[in-house]
């Protein structure tokens, strides 16, 4: 054998097993404040009614993050405490991070933080949203996903769920809870907890629509009863809160006995609590999984605008986030700005699948009923549907594989709630014998928004080559 093919066999024996070495999963934690500051100018609160102006902070406002890594690739979860973000907020924080295979920014839709999204403002003809505290947002997502790629260390995965129906009312018949939390403890080789990452399916809202003060509302309980007692990160997630799935109306007891009332921070506080002690019932049963290797699915799609109320929000100024000619393709390739959003027109979305090894991770772009989720849309339905004809979209959940599966909502944008087109119930004759349409539609897109968001889901969770 010559020198040089020796030399080359040598080389090849070292590149060899570093070609073919198994992804290794390692995980960093961070987070960062983003509160508003009080005082200069008004800071109007999302999520009830306008001109809620806030009067001080209770406690703060987080960015937090998670990275993954598996040696070759960088997936971030990003999770803020405020009502939601438009994919254009998205979309500049993932210029600023070059260098990840996928970047995916949510909200915990809390109730009780600035208005993010424009239709919280003064009145109902004014944005609420204050672009100077939208770039501190954006910047703090940024440095809260550096900061966990700082911190990225070998880790071991385990991931348990436990049921917390107790803790869920669903505000709208038919009555269908999503009460699964999925906790996930990650520890280094000596068995130590590195963080721990949960999602939970409710509204943080128990602070109720008469509160001025700046909170993350239940979750900053949550995660700090989790932080205090594990000794650890912790990144809170919102999974299906479609429904609508919330706190208010919850029975919560204080020590005493005493039931605490909607709208206070006792109950608040305690609420968040108890969301912590159902994490710890699932982490209890945790069984370890492999989070490698990864798989990323994410693809855009158009949804059509039949909500005539974003339309005039569009055309005054309020709603600023562009819309598209509507031609009946979810997936145009190359969608065309409208100048008129009185006509036929589409807000371009994501929709996502994660997949990190036995994990599954559906990304979805809003508020999502939970029936449309567990494969629970009603049948057979009320005669009083608007649609009752409308096939049963395919269940997000039934499209998954993984051994383990968790959903985010609001991921990388808020097109409000995801109705299963069969219950949509805008127009009299009620279902249910109700003599006024139910709490949903006024804050949906519209009826065509779930079938296209579910039939994409499975398009893009079909099996490669299908």
């Amino acid at each position: 054998m010559t020198f040089r093919a020796l030399s080359l066999t040598l080389l090849l024996s070292f590149v060899a097993p570093i070609a073919a070495a198994e992804p290794k999963l390692a995980v960093g934690f961070a987070e960062v404040d983003v509160s508003p500051t009080i005082g200069k100018k008004p800071v109007y609160l999302a999520g009830f009614g306008q001109d809620r102006k806030a009067t001080k902070i209770h406690d703060p406002i987080m960015a937090r993050a998670v990275v993954f890594s598996d040696g070759t690739q960088k997936i971030a979860f990003a999770s803020i405490d405020i009502v939601g973000l438009f994919i254009e907020n998205v979309a500049n924080i993932r210029k600023e991070l070059p260098g990840f295979r996928y970047v995916l920014v949510s909200s915990t839709h809390n109730h009780e933080g600035p208005d993010t999204l424009g239709l919280w403002g003064p009145n109902q003809l004014s944005s609420g949203v204050d672009p100077e505290y939208m770039k501190r947002v954006e910047a703090g997502a940024v440095k809260a996903i550096r900061d966990a790629e700082k911190a990225l260390a070998p880790a071991a995965a385990a991931i348990g769920t436990a049921k917390g129906p107790e803790l869920l009312s669903d505000g709208r018949k038919p009555n269908v809870l999503h009460d699964d939390i999925v906790a996930i403890r990650f520890a280094d080789a000596a068995g130590k907890a590195i963080g721990i990452l949960v999602q939970w399916n409710c509204h943080p809202e128990t602070l109720d629509d008469k509160n001025t003060e700046v909170s993350a509302d239940y979750v900053a309980a949550t995660v700090k009863a989790l932080r205090e007692k594990h000794g650890c990160p912790v990144a809170y997630f919102t999974g299906t809160v479609g429904g609508l799935l919330t706190s208010l109306g919850v029975p919560v007891k204080n020590a005493k006995g005493v039931e605490l009332k909607d709208g206070t921070f006792e109950k608040t506080e305690e609420y968040g609590r108890l969301v912590a002690a159902l994490a710890d019932r699932a982490l209890a049963k945790a069984v370890p999984a492999d989070l490698v290797p990864f798989d990323v699915r994410a693809k855009p799609v158009l949804v059509p605008v039949d909500n005539a109320v974003y339309k005039i929000a569009k055309q005054i100024g309020k709603l600023k986030r562009p819309m598209y000619d509507w031609t009946g393709d979810p997936f145009h390739a190359k969608p065309v700005e409208s100048k008129d959003a009185a006509g036929d027109v589409a807000i371009l979305s994501e929709i996502g699948l994660i997949r990190l090894g036995q994990l599954d991770v559906a990304a979805i772009p809003g508020e999502i009923y939970p029936e449309l989720v567990l494969g629970k849309i009603q049948d057979p339905i009320d005669p009083g549907a608007d649609y009752p004809d409308a096939p049963k979209e395919p269940a997000i959940y039934d499209q998954m594989t993984g051994k383990h599966k968790m959903l985010i909502g609001l991921a990388n944008d808020e097109l409000g709630y995801f109705i299963p087109k069969r219950q949509w119930d805008e127009k009299a004759p009620f279902c249910y014998g109700l003599k006024k349409s139910q709490y949903g539609e006024i804050n949906s897109v519209g009826p065509r928004t779930a079938p296209i968001l579910c039939e994409a889901f499975k398009a893009l969770a079909a099996p490669k080559g299908k």
